[in-house]
């Protein structure tokens, strides 16, 4: 309860209390830190967002490499097309990205491609990127198998492609050129002419 002091009678009034108020704390332990449990909560719950994530970043993993395998089979193509352009013919046949073929287009075959022209560059494969290795030039998927490709050899626009992902054609395209990518996940499949 409060009441008016005696010697505030104008202007001010001021109120004291008739009770002191105890200004220190009585309880026998203040939280400073967090318990245990509320720990183990915290920890619980992050475990749980993370493994919601997880799929998500899986996912997003995935789509970037389509987006490189996609952008290497489109360039390929582009190169070949370039080459083809400069020479007026197309460079050595093979069923895949390697070989004289990936020498011609990056220039460093002098037979094929005697202007040492770089049509195509290609960097060594990593882990998760493709690139070039003993085996040709890769997806970022696998190391063991290079790009497969078709060529127009007898200039007629016509093209035995794969649209199965396996490494033999099965289906005609209008193209000079048909790039893809051997892989039997359809979700990993990518393909030039697309």
């Amino acid at each position: 309860m409060l009441a008016r002091s005696p010697s505030c009678e104008n202007f001010h009034h001021r109120l004291v209390p008739l009770i002191p108020m105890n200004t220190t704390h009585t309880s026998p332990r203040s939280p400073r830190a967090f318990t245990l449990i509320e720990l183990l909560i915290v920890i619980a719950i992050i475990g749980i967002l993370m493994s919601l994530l997880f799929p998500a970043v899986n996912s997003a993993i995935d789509a970037a490499r389509k987006a490189q395998a996609k952008n290497d089979v489109v360039q390929i193509a582009t190169a070949v097309t370039a080459y083809e352009t400069e020479y007026g013919r197309l460079p050595t046949n093979s069923a895949t990205v390697s070989g004289d073929l990936l020498t011609a287009l990056t220039g460093q075959n002098t037979t094929a491609n005697p202007r040492g022209i770089v049509f195509l560059e290609v960097q060594a494969a990593k882990k998760g990127k493709s690139g070039t290795n003993t085996t040709g030039f890769v997806d970022p998927w696998t190391t063991t198998t290079a790009y497969a490709i078709a060529l127009d050899t007898d200039y007629d626009n016509n093209v035995s492609v794969s649209t199965n992902g396996s490494a033999s054609g099965s289906t005609t395209i209008r193209k000079k050129v048909g790039v893809w990518n051997v892989n039997s996940n359809t979700r990993r499949q990518v393909r030039s002419w697309e």
